[in-house]
Formats: C-alpha cells, structure tokens, sequence
C-alpha cells in the first residue's frame, strides 16, 4: 500500500469513528470527539477534527450547533439509513430494551437511544422472519397482573437523573394511604429496582444511615440538587435484594433474618421445588405414604408468607411456628 492509500484508509477509519459517536439529539463537542478518539488510539487535533466535520457534513445530514465551543449531531430530518447498520440479533434486542426496560432508563439516555431503537424497528421491518420471531415472544408476570400506578413524570425525571449523576436530590413525599401527609426529604439515591408493577428507588435519607425504599408513583416533587450524594460503605444491591429486604420485614422493628423453612406435602406437589429451587441449600427429603419435606434457608419476609398463602391446602405442615402462624394469621401469644 503506498503512502498516499495508507493516509487515505487513515482518514476514513478516522471519519467513521467521528461520525458513528454522533447522536441524533444530543450536541456532541469537537474536545469530547478527541477525548473519545484518544481513548481508541487515534492521535489526533481539534484542528484536524472540525476539518474532517465539514467534509464529512457534505455527505452526510449531520449539522453544527454555530456555537463556541462547537457540537455536533445528526439532524433532525436524517433518514434513519444513515446510521450503521443494525443485524436482526441486535435489532431483536433493542426491540426487547425499549419494550420492557424502557420505563427504568433515565430520559436523557432515553433520547439518545431512540435513534437506535428507530433503526431496529427500520431492521426488523424488512426481514419477515425475526419479526415473526419477536411477534411471538411475550413475558408474562407469575402473579396477578396489575395496571402500573400513575407516577409523576418531572419529578420521575429528575430521581433517574440523580441516580444517573450521583447527586443528593430534594423530594416531597407522601405515603401509603390518602391521609398521610407530604414530607419533604433530602435523599442519596442509590439503586432503582422493579418488583411486580411498582418501581422503588432505594436510597438513604441525608440524616441517616440505615437503607429505605420510596415507591416512585408516591413522588410528587422531586430535583436534583448540586451536592454529591452519600453512599453507605460497600453498599452492594445485589446482596441488598438478596437479603430479602425488598420482599419487606414482617416486623419493622427488626433486621430481615433468615428462617430454616420447613415445608411437608405430597410428592406431586414438592415436585415444583424439583425444577423451581427455593435456595441453593435446599433439600427434599421423601417420607412415607407419599410425602415429601422440603427445607431450604430463605429470608423472611412479607413476600413469602403471602406466597406460602397461596399454596393453600396443598401444604400440610409449616415449620418453624413463626412462619406458619404468619400464614394461617395466627396472633403471636
């Protein structure tokens, strides 16, 4: 290859690089192009940068903010061909993202992923088999499927974007019932978790250190404040679920432990547990006349008695007492 052919090939992977960063909505600065240019090692100057920008903008429905500093992006009315081509896997996943993960994302992402999910509905449309594919592929909740609660969109907004910048954020909320009055809380977000059809941020208030969870359509205010937000030392959301925090505590007053469940029924019944696994340590054990004892150490939580609950008849005998005077809603003497 000669020296000339080898500056060309240079400049076009350069150009690529450049033009695949560029969103459809978001300004993208000339610095921040190099920052990313660097970082895939390609030396480069803003000089050379903003050269490459104007030639590429010839060709290309990509358009410059007229501002100083300079930012970059697609235009509005770009057709959506001119973005990289998407293959049918990728198409059918980001189909999946914008179907079921959507309402988790913070909008500004949001916004800057609609040009791709655009493109993988612009995929899909012309081929008939993966449509058909994801046409036929549904998620449908275990439990009784409810209508998701109303949740104020700002102030929804402004939560995803605290946890987005690790930022404190301001909050006015109001708890469970008509009658609970509006509180005005500073928060340190900390994760975003999903159960059923409610959405719960987890977070600690400003003055305390022990981990709450806010139901997010109970919202009605909320912004984002300068302040960095406090993080508890080697908080880990994936233990913090695990733990069963999120199932909730049947007594408030006390931590979420862990009980030795004991479970006796029929063996067609404890067959469930075969192929569904209530932990890691479980066991089950057959015992005459047609039963089986199914143990397992499980967090006790709310959640597992209204589970247990609806097994009705179908478990015999419930150990240790606690937990079967919680099911069968048994005073504690």
């Amino acid at each position: 290859m000669s020296s000339q052919e080898k500056e060309t090939s240079n400049s076009l992977y350069r150009q690529w690089q450049i033009l695949s960063r560029l969103s459809a909505g978001k300004w993208m600065g000339t610095r921040e192009l190099q920052e990313i240019l660097i970082r895939e090692g390609i030396d480069i100057s803003l000089r050379t940068i903003q050269r490459d920008l104007n030639q590429i903008s010839q060709r290309f429905p990509i358009e410059s903010s007229k501002t100083s500093p300079q930012g970059w992006r697609w235009r509005s009315d770009a057709p959506i061909q001119s973005l990289p081509h998407m293959t049918s896997s990728q198409a059918v996943t980001f189909m999946m993202v914008e179907e079921h993960l959507k309402h988790l994302l913070p909008p500004s992402l949001i916004e800057e992923m609609n040009p791709w999910f655009d493109l993988a509905r612009h995929s899909l449309s012309t081929q008939n088999n993966v449509r058909q594919w994801i046409n036929r592929v549904r998620i449908v909740p275990a439990t009784q499927p409810l209508i998701p609660p109303l949740v104020e969109k700002p102030a929804q907004q402004a939560i995803y974007e605290g946890l987005l910048q690790d930022k404190q954020l301001e909050c006015i909320y109001q708890g469970r019932g008509p009658a609970s009055e509006e509180k005005t809380y500073i928060l340190n977000p900390l994760a975003l978790v999903q159960k059923g059809a409610i959405i719960y941020l987890v977070c600690t208030r400003h003055d305390k250190t022990d981990i709450q969870t806010f139901a997010l359509h109970r919202f009605k205010f909320a912004s984002v404040l300068n302040s960095r937000a406090l993080h508890p030392v080697n908080f880990d959301i994936d233990a913090y679920i695990e733990s069963g925090a999120l199932g909730f505590r049947v007594d408030f007053s006390k931590p979420t432990e862990n009980v030795h469940l004991k479970l006796l029924m029929k063996d067609q019944e404890a067959y469930y547990f075969e192929e569904t696994q209530l932990s890691k340590d479980q066991t089950i054990e057959k015992l005459e006349d047609g039963f089986s004892l199914v143990s397992a150490d499980v967090p006790y939580t709310s959640q597992l008695v209204w589970w247990l609950r609806s097994f009705g008849k179908r478990i015999v005998k419930i150990e240790p007492a606690e937990v079967s005077n919680a099911v069968n809603q048994i005073e504690p003497a």
